[in-house]
């Protein structure tokens, strides 16, 4: 039988080899010398069988073998020099090692990079999490006032700025002349300033700036720009630019090209030293990251920044994905996918996408294995159990049925199904009601409402602004009030005495259903017997107000809560990758049927040159009594955004084409009163038409408002505009939504909005929205109560994304109570990173 000497020599005899093979003939060979992180991985997979057989691991072997893994961080990215250094020290460091390390060296490979789970300490990886949780100040270079400047980019701290992944990489390897500039390429430039400064082109505002080599004159153009950053590049000085060639007749130009000052010393800028210090491997310049602007920072600066994350931090970082998972996926570890997707080397294009594919594997395989456990959680979770429904409620939405002047869709009779079965079970419900505007997601909820309230117990449905709580009060009075059921009405707006004259009603149980916003979470609010909680447009709460909803539930005897059956409605279609992600610790019913009798609403996309038609359409519709939206980009007028605000607007409008009408303006930046105000005028006819921003993408049913116009629709996610949109053709007259577009030469733009005209099923609009514009700008880690993805991307791979639930639902069910050292490693990054934002339960 093998020793555990002769196990550990062959571990080592395996590293050894192509280290020796390396540095054979003077290291002729050394470029040769490739996958040593692969390499290492593979051998903590045998580090793994022989914990499983009981070896011991000894601290100092694996301080050694940490030495070994660092040392080979990256290493197929460096330069031959380095490369042979590494190798001299590695073989030194195994030369001793072996002299003086027992059996356990095998395992402590494991910290290469992968920091292997049973090599690394749960107080270990506590530590290592909490470093990279520092402050970003303590990032080499960044003081007290770069410091804010970044956190203004929304970098805090340490791991934000290794997760600040470049926008794109540039080649720089090759300088050109500017009679060699061919159009639609990518290219390189050192050019003198000759001229520069503002232009006109008709109503718009533009920058120029004139530069000259020896061979020709290059034009470069911003259309969005700020005067006093544009301003710093100076008159004969020299300045490396690089972007996409274009051309106006003969002359070539750039338009938003990035400039840099071109250091004669250096050379291209800077691209040579720079190169040479952050990628450490590859001909000088040969890729270099581009990153988001911060404020006036040069390129060169981010990257000085960003690798002094990398250099200090990166090795430490922890990932809990099992290295079984890592090897079968083909994933790099942690540390190694940092460094190679800002600084790719001569890896290129498949060492970034190996890279960003491992990140957001990491990241979703986390977020999956939270949320499984979660799902299994609310499982075991006690809850109110309705049955199949007490005689009193069955006559009651018998009642309600046979009160309202329309017949339930097939669409809402399925979802009806699927919602008392949750109730009937005996753990709580939690599910998503996804419908679009107007297709009876309210009468749905007032049913369910009523299967509580016949069973004895109270129903809340939250709303999160006082008017739309206010429309939903008075639709569910007007059909429960006949059948003696009791509603309330709870917003902060409320008098003080009214105020507590309710709380008492609801806290004794005499109010059947409270309709209400944030006020229903307040700390006075006591309910009698709260059974179900509805929350309406759920993207406008967080985690924290439905958490706090759902701790008012039945409180028993024994001073547990049992929470109330929960459903979760939204507007806003939820692509299928999104609805896997974000809810899927959520049922979800979809409600893809609008009630009979709906006009759809006529979307036409116009340009700048049509304005005059579009307003006669709008001077037509409020003619005849209509209303009519006007949607804006801005609040108020912006130097560095030539943009329609509202402000302006309403201020056009009324003194011009609309000065027979009354004008309105609400936007964020009113107080919730002033907003409830001008939301009421609007409703009550005392506003004919209403400017505005997306204040009003959720908002109140207004019947009579036929006309939706979208000043620079181009500036909105499709998403958006279906929202918007869905604002008008709630009543019997045909209603229509104008798209103004000041880019419809842009391809994408065109096709975007063209899905507009085409549809107006909300989920294909999504879906075509998640596909353009990426998952990071569809919806706001706010609005879904999931913990901010630092890599976006780990949203759009569908495929990715079902292998991270596969791989996490397997392991739970493999290690179901989180035993196995690797799970406990798992359960140290849920509880110190994921847990606060998951809502988790203490797993285990």
């Amino acid at each position: 039988m093998e020793t555990y000497s002769e196990k550990r020599a062959a571990i080592f005899e395996v590293i050894k080899k192509p280290l020796e093979f390396a540095s054979r003939d003077n290291y002729a060979s050394i470029d040769k010398l490739k996958g040593m992180d692969s390499l290492l991985t593979a051998l903590t997979v045998e580090t793994k069988k022989l914990g499983e057989d009981g070896i011991k691991l000894g601290a100092d072997v694996e301080s050694v073998l940490e030495e070994l893994s660092l040392l080979f961080f990256g290493f197929d990215s460096e330069p031959a020099k380095m490369k042979r250094s590494k190798v001299e020290q590695a073989l030194k460091l195994l030369k001793s090692t072996v002299v003086v390390c027992t059996p356990s060296v095998l395992a402590a490979t494991s910290v290469a990079l992968s920091f292997k789970p049973e090599s690394l300490s749960r107080k270990s990886v506590r530590e290592n999490i909490e470093e990279l949780r520092r402050p970003v100040q303590f990032v080499k270079g960044v003081g007290p006032r770069l410091a804010a400047v970044l956190n203004k980019r929304g970098i805090f701290t340490v791991e934000d700025l290794l997760y600040f992944i470049p926008v794109r990489y540039e080649d720089r390897s090759r300088l050109q002349k500017i009679r060699e500039l061919q159009k639609g390429e990518k290219a390189l430039v050192v050019g003198t300033v000759m001229l520069s400064g503002e232009v006109r082109y008709g109503r718009r505002r533009g920058y120029e700036i004139i530069v000259s080599d020896s061979s020709g004159i290059l034009k470069l153009k911003w259309f969005n720009f700020k005067s006093s950053y544009m301003n710093r590049f100076e008159r004969d000085k020299k300045y490396l630019v690089y972007g996409t060639v274009s051309a106006y007749g003969r002359q070539v130009e750039m338009i938003h090209p990035d400039l840099e000052l071109y250091d004669e010393e250096v050379g291209t800028g800077g691209v040579e030293e720079e190169s040479q210090a952050a990628q450490s491997g590859g001909s000088p310049g040969a890729v270099l990251p581009v990153y988001t602007q911060i404020e006036k920072m040069h390129q060169k600066s981010i990257r000085k920044l960003v690798l002094g994350a990398l250099n200090a931090f990166a090795p430490i970082a922890v990932s809990a994905v099992p290295v079984e998972v890592r090897l079968r996926l083909g994933l790099l570890s942690l540390p190694a996918a940092f460094k190679a997707v800002h600084l790719p080397g001569e890896g290129g294009e498949k060492i970034v996408r190996d890279a960003k594919r491992s990140l957001a594997f990491d990241e979703l395989f986390m977020l999956e294995t939270g949320l499984a456990i979660r799902r299994r959680n609310s499982k075991r979770e006690r809850g109110v159990e309705l049955g199949a429904g007490t005689p009193r409620s069955k006559r009651l939405e018998e009642d309600l049925r046979a009160s309202v002047p329309f017949k339930l869709t097939n669409a809402q009779e399925r979802v009806l199904g699927e919602i008392k079965r949750d109730m009937s079970a005996p753990h709580p419900m939690n599910r998503l009601l996804q419908g679009d505007v107007g297709s009876g997601k309210t009468i749905v909820s007032l049913i369910a409402a009523l299967r509580a309230v016949g069973a004895g117990f109270q129903a809340a449905i939250m709303a999160p602004t006082e008017i739309l709580a206010e429309q939903h009060y008075n639709v569910i009075l007007k059909y429960t009030e006949p059948i003696g059921i009791k509603s309330a009405l709870l917003t902060s707006g409320i008098v003080k005495k009214e105020k507590g004259r309710l709380y008492a009603e609801i806290a004794e149980g005499s109010v059947d259903i409270i309709i209400g916003t944030h006020a229903l979470i307040q700390k006075g609010v006591e309910f009698n017997s709260l059974a179900l909680a509805v929350i309406d447009e759920q993207h406008r709460f967080g985690v924290v107000q439905r958490a706090e909803l759902k701790a008012k539930g039945i409180r028993s005897t024994d001073g547990t809560v049992l929470p109330p059956d929960m459903l979760i409605m939204t507007a806003t279609p939820i692509p299928r990758t999104l609805t896997m992600t974000i809810f899927s610790d959520l049922e979800v019913s979809i409600i893809d049927e609008l009630p009979p009798g709906r006009l759809p609403v006529n979307t036409m996309i116009l340009r700048e040159k049509e304005r005059a038609r579009a307003y006669e359409i709008i001077h037509k519709e409020l003619k005849s009594g209509a209303q009519a939206y006007v949607v804006c980009p801005l609040v108020e007028e912006s130097e560095e955004l030539q943009l329609a605000d509202a402000t302006r607007m309403k201020e056009t409008l009324e003194s011009g084409p609309f000065s027979d009408f009354t004008v309105g303006l609400i936007h964020g930046r009113l107080k919730s009163a002033e907003k409830e105000a001008v939301m009421r005028d609007f409703k009550e006819r005392r506003i004919d038409l209403l400017v505005a921003t997306t204040v009003i993408e959720v908002g109140v049913d207004i019947p009579n408002a036929t006309v939706m116009f979208i000043e620079h629709a181009e500036r909105f996610g499709l998403a958006q505009l279906h929202q918007l949109r869905g604002r008008v053709g709630r009543g019997t007259r045909q209603s229509v939504c104008l798209l103004l577009a000041q880019w419809t030469n842009s391809e994408d733009t065109y096709r975007r909005l063209k899905v507009m005209e085409e549809t107006e099923d909300g989920f294909r609009v999504a879906e075509e929205d998640l596909a353009i514009r990426g998952p990071g700008d569809f919806i706001g880690t706010r609005q879904s109560g999931l913990p901010e993805f630092r890599f976006s991307a780990s949203l759009g791979d569908l495929g990715l994304l079902k292998s991270a639930r596969e791989e996490a639902a397997a392991h739970l069910k493999n290690d179901p109570h989180f035993l196995k050292p690797e799970s406990l490693i798992i359960k140290e990054v849920l509880n110190r990173r994921w847990k606060e934002r998951l809502e988790l339960a203490e797993i285990g």
